[in-house]
């Protein structure tokens, strides 16, 4: 089995493939000061549940935007299953052609999903992943990885409104019955949901002037349901899509 494993900066998903199949995915909120110990004791409780050995993980890959901790997740790994994980990083084979100015600065996690993409989608591809930063990552017809924007995620919105204003409270981002909110809560759900489709609608117009036509345009991320159906332009929800990204970029560097 292949043990798929996201960091994130808010969250960390694992992902369990047997073969090409996914068979189970689990979420654990980021802490950047748990040692490999703690962090094994966490995915060694969630392997148990699903009636997983430890000897029946014979293969990891990582993608990682928090640096601390891809140094903890190669120690669990080496230390509890005998293992080196893939690093999805500059110089591992992706099947992309990266046009980034520098490709270094650009984060495995958006590498996975275009590989994702790719995989799964014809191209040219719009990748709209939405959690703790809302990326848009744009794959051209010849598969080609071509850039995109970055704009805060509705989380740092919601918290930059309650944190930077004496009297609007936290408010549970889910989508409100109208675009006129009649009290504080409605109001700030309409803005918060409704404001990031028409932002991510305006940016996927955008982008798909520049390369000419539609394409495919597919989101991903823990916000991703919630959003889309409040968009014009989002074709396919896939939540694990950076998931499979990693496990089809762990696959090409298998041969």
């Amino acid at each position: 089995m292949l043990l798929a494993i996201d960091i994130g900066n808010t969250n960390i998903t694992v992902g369990m493939f047997k073969d090409d199949d996914l068979q189970a995915t689990w979420r654990i909120a980021t802490g950047v000061h748990r040692m490999p110990d703690e962090y094994a004791v966490i995915l060694l409780n969630l392997l148990r549940h699903r009636g997983v050995d430890v000897a029946d993980v014979t293969q990891g890959a990582l993608s990682c935007v928090v640096p601390p901790l891809l140094t903890t997740f190669n120690e669990l790994f080496e230390k509890y299953f005998n293992i080196q994980p893939l690093v999805v990083s500059p110089g591992v084979k992706t099947g992309i052609q990266i046009r980034f100015d520098n490709p270094r600065e650009l984060g495995g996690d958006r590498i996975s999903n275009a590989a994702g993409a790719l995989s799964l989608y014809s191209s040219p591809i719009i990748v709209v992943a939405m959690g703790t930063a809302t990326a848009f990552d744009t794959v051209s017809k010849e598969g080609e990885y071509l850039g995109g924007a970055v704009a805060p995620g509705l989380a740092i919105a919601a918290e930059a409104l309650y944190a930077r204003t004496a009297a609007l409270p936290r408010v549970e981002l889910v989508r409100p019955k109208r675009a006129i909110g009649t009290n504080t809560i409605a109001a700030m759900q309409s803005g918060i949901i409704f404001g990031y489709a028409g932002l991510i609608d305006g940016i996927v117009t955008r982008i798909q002037k520049e390369l000419g036509e539609k394409g495919t345009v597919v989101a991903t991320g823990g916000y991703a349901s919630t959003i889309a159906r409040e968009t014009k332009t989002i074709n396919h929800v896939n939540p694990d899509l950076t998931l499979i990204g990693i496990k089809a970029i762990h696959a090409m560097n298998q041969a």
